[in-house]
């Protein structure tokens, strides 16, 4: 691969053979931020924009093969990431000198696992909460971590992990540095990271390339904030039967309208970042099988969640990323049926309605 970046030439070889010729933008801004210099760093870019290799290489190259110890983790929400994840890493660490890297995930034997951590191992690829159970029993210490990657961080979030990964940092040294990569970044994932992260960590966005269902009617009425509750009462009493999720931007939000439509009568359940997993799946399961006409939701459940037969989304408060729009409004009219997405808009939202509707391309329909 041909690139402006000190690279080592063992990497770009085994880019070549791989087939990558020229790199991707958010690999060209991942490899100016954190090849030369390393540091935290905020990474926000489409499925299939070339993520893994974007850290992938800087991580590789900073690992010693002489030092014995975990250098660093990359931690991912499902079983298959960490698989996928870690092949990709191997294949990429092909002409480098020998280095050694482990895969830990849930539904393997947790003993076989801590045996096999008691080999060298210089990378640890893993979903957060496997490995926070092996690090609980003394069988992986991180104290010599120099990098940890959250990869697919929208989806740790809404799987509930970041509770987990608080307490990995926690017992990790002061030094390591955090790399974070996301397709979306929304309101409550945006305040871990300013919480988490160093506040002077790059962020690069690059924009996706989602495409609307052209299945999907794009409604928006302009309210007062104090009138939106009430109109929403309207809308969703209008909607008699038909099921649908109703969008807020923080687990306040959710928690306030949620006691507001039970108050009302109406059969609602709630789902937002904090919630556990066990809890989470309960209520989704519930939801599944009709215990429940509305969802009220932080923008957790708004990627990697699948709900059948959503006649409408409601967009309470418009999202902070205009991308988690796009897949708030996928919500509905799956499988070739049609839906609503309808957006109570207060006057300052104007300018942020505007934004997504030249972005996305989309003919709103003032009601």
């Amino acid at each position: 691969m041909k690139t402006s970046f000190d690279i080592l030439p063992a990497l770009n070889k085994r880019m070549a053979e791989m087939g990558f010729t020229t790199p991707t933008e958010i690999q060209v801004h991942a490899w100016k931020n954190l090849i030369e210099k390393h540091q935290d760093y905020v990474g926000q870019a489409h499925t299939g924009s070339g993520k893994t290799i974007a850290y992938g290489v800087p991580l590789l190259q900073r690992i010693d093969p002489n030092d014995k110890d975990i250098q660093a983790v990359v931690l991912v929400p499902t079983r298959e990431l960490v698989n996928q994840t870690s092949k990709t890493l191997f294949k990429l660490s092909k002409h480098l000198p020998k280095m050694y890297i482990e895969s830990i995930l849930g539904g393997e034997d947790i003993d076989d696992q801590a045996y096999r951590l008691k080999r060298t191992t210089h990378l640890i690829v893993a979903t957060p909460g496997r490995l926070l159970e092996l690090m609980k029993l003394k069988a992986v210490n991180l104290r010599r971590v120099k990098t940890i990657v959250m990869d697919e961080a929208d989806e740790l979030y809404a799987k509930g992990f970041m509770k987990e990964i608080d307490k990995i940092l926690n017992m990790t040294n002061d030094f390591h540095k955090k790399w974070l990569f996301s397709a979306t970044i929304h309101g409550e994932l945006n305040t871990w990271i300013r919480t988490t992260l160093n506040k002077e960590a790059p962020k690069t966005v690059v924009a996706t390339k989602e495409v609307i269902n052209p299945r999907i009617e794009h409604q928006y009425l302009e309210c007062q904030k104090e009138d939106k509750s009430m109109l929403l009462l309207e809308f969703l009493s209008s909607m008699k039967k038909a099921r649908g999720i109703i969008f807020c931007r923080t687990k306040g939000d959710v928690e306030f309208l949620t006691r507001f439509l039970k108050e009302q009568t109406f059969k609602v359940c709630e789902i937002y970042g904090e919630m556990g997993m066990r809890d989470r799946e309960k209520t989704l399961r519930m939801f599944h099988q009709g215990a429940f006409q509305f969802i009220v939701a932080s923008d957790v459940a708004a990627r990697g969640i699948d709900f059948e037969d959503l006649t409408f989304v409601v967009h309470y408060q418009l999202p902070d990323d205009p991308d988690y729009y796009t897949h708030r409004s996928g919500r509905t009219a799956r499988a070739g049926k049609r839906g609503i997405s309808i957006s109570f808009v207060e006057p300052v939202e104007r300018k942020k309605l505007r934004f997504i509707q030249d972005l996305l391309k989309i003919d709103f329909i003032q009601l």
